[in-house]
């Protein structure tokens, strides 16, 4: 009573002062339309790890010393397969030198041909001789192109940054956190720009191409594609509205329900301006989804202000009696979205809480544009009625077709439904077992396999002998460790063990570099390619390795071993991970210890506990605030299990359905299932409050359930096949996230809305008594 007494006083507060209510409105809007303007896309590299992690901590820690997992690759190719000629020298410096300078790039990690740290040592009478491997001299004729072909073999660089059959060169570098400039983050998307015309742009002519990897290169490439997102944004809004009009026929009527979602729209990215967020590549779909929710509440409210005009209300007093019936069941349908949206915060990493908190705005917006500012405007038209008296006392075809449908909430009908549903379940559960955590495909998952980016992530590994995916374990020890042969056996044996491990290519550490100086200390004899005892000539062995190498830190306490993975697929990297675990804690000591991990698949890895971490606790955040908030709308427990089983059945099934196409559980899909629980809770919700209503009053189930369907039912069917029609649009993005989203969703979608109408109504059947 006292709710309904709340709303009352709302109700006649707003509707005595509708003009003032919406002058607010208004001002509003042109406000945060122009804070909306002023948005930017922010794709900073650290909001895609999760920080806590203790990989992470440990990337962190000594990411000044090791580089971090941020860097870009380079490769330059000569279409001639020969790199030694002077056209192809010439381009290789200017896309060192230009990279050098931009800003955000960390010169002292540059690595290529043309680095002064880049070097040769070989074996000669008197021990050792060597120098840089383009001496300060060089001419690109041929004689100094030979000097360079024999320093480049004695280097041992090819297979690294230089190609196994001498076709193409690399050029590496780390990126900083921090832009020297400004003293601002670090913009992706600006220096992926930068990437693209000054050194793609300006060097890839001729027989000269240029193919650029890294994550700042990926994410500007997303970023690009996102762009296609506002067509994708046109071509929803088009087909809703032409939906909406073919429901209720009336141009107002259809321009109503998208203009306030639309203004739903711009309220969020406007909040998300004025609260300092930007908007990443990977939520850029956000704001489709408030628009897709916002459209299902209004065509509710259109809905039930209809038929009361067709019962002889006026368009105000239907207005206003619509925004009492449908406050209660579409405010708590749209706080189970936030809620099942903010529980998204609990998981540790960044983009995630963002895409939370970005969903989380926008719903909220949506009870004041499609619960509040919408009626109000509808309280404004002439409504004519669609039917005359007589019509309206004729059951119509749909009224036949609920009547047929009706049936489903009887107890005969019901078990037949149910005995499918539970072995959908049995079946759905069982296979959602076989899930995977993490990317099931090579390359960038973000993106289709013929995309530049990938193609290029293709001709680096295939060119090169070291893979671009690579992990590293960090040895912390004492002081001066490297000098004692006890410390350097066991990295030795570390590394050893795991490059016996399925997955891995090669490894290398200080200890192999060691064990292969050794060796040219004695004429390059194999058999002293070993660690020598003797700290004396340990210490010779080690001597020549610098520490811009990236395989020790200044006072040899903390040396990385570094493995080169043949892959980033799920299953190798938790194999990889798996083993360095166990055979760290075999080999580590009270004054050496093996830290996972560094480098990109060590980001990679921390991704993935986490997000496996997530899953259930997610799930359960999630369910529990669908389901303290139903108990608080309905105050029973059987519209509850009614409104919440079909949920979670259609989640089990929807992760079957990953497993069937090959979708991996990531940061980009972890999401998806809780924004489709969110909006599928909508459906059940709006039909159950009706029956709810009807069962109090002592209605059978089968006639609660006909006159929810009457009532209910085309709304809740054409939002539906709208919002699903609208997502599907996503399968012809050039984003590969976004058409395994669209797939997902457009599930999700479908079968909510079919479970709401079969499902729900079978399980009431069994839970309320029977009534004659």
């Amino acid at each position: 009573m006292k709710i309904n007494y709340t709303i009352n006083v709302v109700e006649a507060a707003l509707f005595r002062h509708r003009l003032s209510v919406l002058v607010f409105f208004v001002l509003t809007s042109i406000f945060l339309l122009f804070q909306a303007s002023q948005i930017k896309l922010d794709a900073a590299f650290t909001k895609h790890i999760p920080l806590n992690h203790s990989y992470m901590k440990t990337y962190l820690k000594h990411r000044a010393n090791f580089g971090g997992a941020n860097n870009v690759l380079i490769s330059v190719c000569d279409s001639s397969e020969d790199i030694f000629n002077p056209e192809f020298f010439t381009a290789l410096k200017g896309v060192h030198d230009k990279l050098f300078f931009i800003p955000g790039v960390d010169r002292i990690q540059v690595k290529s041909l043309f680095s002064p740290s880049t070097r040769f040592v070989e074996i000669v009478e008197d021990g050792f001789a060597g120098g840089p491997v383009i001496p300060a001299n060089f001419q690109p004729d041929a004689a100094g192109l030979a000097i360079v072909k024999g320093n480049i073999e004695k280097a041992g660089i090819v297979g690294s940054i230089v190609a196994d059959d001498y076709s193409c060169s690399m050029v590496k570098a780390s990126l900083m956190e921090i832009d020297p400039n400004t003293g601002e983050k670090l913009d992706s998307i600006v220096l992926a720009g930068q990437l693209e015309d000054e050194i793609r742009g300006e060097f890839e002519k001729d027989n000269i191409s240029v193919h650029i990897i890294g994550f700042t290169k990926m994410v500007g490439d997303v970023a690009q594609g996102a762009k296609g997102v506002v067509t994708f944004f046109a071509i929803a809004i088009a087909i809703t509205t032409l939906m909406v009009f073919w429901f209720c026929r009336s141009l107002a009527l259809t321009i109503l329900p998208i203009a306030c979602s639309l203004i739903a729209v711009v309220w969020q990215l406007g909040m998300l301006s004025k609260l300092g967020f930007g908007l990443d590549p990977m939520s850029i779909l956000v704001p489709f989804l408030v628009f897709a929710i916002g459209v299902s509440h209004g065509v509710q409210m259109i809905n039930s202000v209809s038929k009361m005009v067709n019962n002889g209300k006026t368009s105000k007093e239907a207005a206003q009696l619509s925004f009492r019936v449908l406050l209660v069941p579409g405010g708590i349908a749209l706080l189970s979205d936030t809620v099942g949206f903010m529980t998204l915060l609990s998981i540790d990493i960044g983009i995630i809480r963002e895409l939370a908190i970005t969903a989380s705005l926008g719903v909220a917006m949506i009870i004041l544009t499609n619960l509040v500012l919408l009626p109000l405007l509808v309280s404004y038209l002439h409504i004519p009625k669609t039917q005359s008296d007589d019509e309206e006392n004729k059951p119509s075809a749909t009224d036949r077709l609920w009547h047929v449908m009706s049936a489903v909430a009887t107890r005969k009908v019901a078990i037949i439904i149910l005995a499918i549903t539970a072995l959908l379940y049995i079946v759905g559960y069982q296979n959602a077992q076989n899930m995977k955590i993490g990317e099931l495909h090579a390359g960038a998952p973000s993106l289709h396999e013929t995309s530049r980016y990938n193609q290029d992530t293709f001709l680096i590994t295939d060119k090169y002998a070291i893979s671009v995916d690579y992990m590293s374990v960090i040895v912390e020890t004492t002081a001066d460790a490297c000098t004692y042969y006890d410390q350097m056996d066991i990295i030795d044996r570390f590394q050893w063990r795991m490059e016996n491990i399925a997955g891995v290519q090669s490894a290398v550490s200080l200890s192999s570099i060691a064990k292969l100086v050794n060796s040219g200390y004695n004429e390059g004899n194999p058999k002293w390619r070993v660690l020598s005892r003797n700290q004396q000539t340990l210490v010779q062995s080690i001597a020549r390795v610098p520490s811009s190498s990236g395989l020790l830190n200044s006072d040899c306490s903390v040396m990385p071993v570094i493995l080169f993975l043949e892959d980033h697929k799920a299953e190798t990297i938790n194999r990889v991970v798996d083993a360095a675990k166990l055979v760290a804690s075999e080999l580590g000591t009270d004054t050496l210890s093996f830290k996972l991990a560094s480098g990109p698949v060590g980001v990679m890895a921390a991704t993935n506990e986490a997000v496996e971490a997530a899953q259930i606790p997610m799930m359960l955040y999630v369910y529990g605030a669908v389901i303290i908030l139903c108990l608080l709308s309905f105050r029973s427990l059987r519209a509850t299990i009614a409104v919440v089983v079909p949920l979670y059945v259609v989640s089990t099934l929807a992760q079957w359905l990953m497993t069937e196409l090959n979708i991996g559980l990531t940061v980009s899909t972890l999401p998806v299932i809780a924004l489709g629980v969110g909006i599928g809770v909508d459906y059940g919700i709006y039909i159950l409050s009706t029956m709810s209503v009807k069962l109090r009053n002592g209605a059978t189930v089968q006639s609660a359930y006909f006159d929810a369907l009457k009532e209910r039912g085309s709304a809740v069917l054409i939002t539906g096949v709208t919002l699903a029609i609208g997502v599907s649009t996503w399968f012809f993005s050039d984003l590969k996230f976004q058409v395994d989203m669209g797939i997902l969703l457009t599930f999700m979608f479908l079968v909510n809305m079919i479970a709401a109408i079969l499902v729900l109504p079978a399980i009431a059947a069994f839970l309320w008594p029977e009534r004659k």
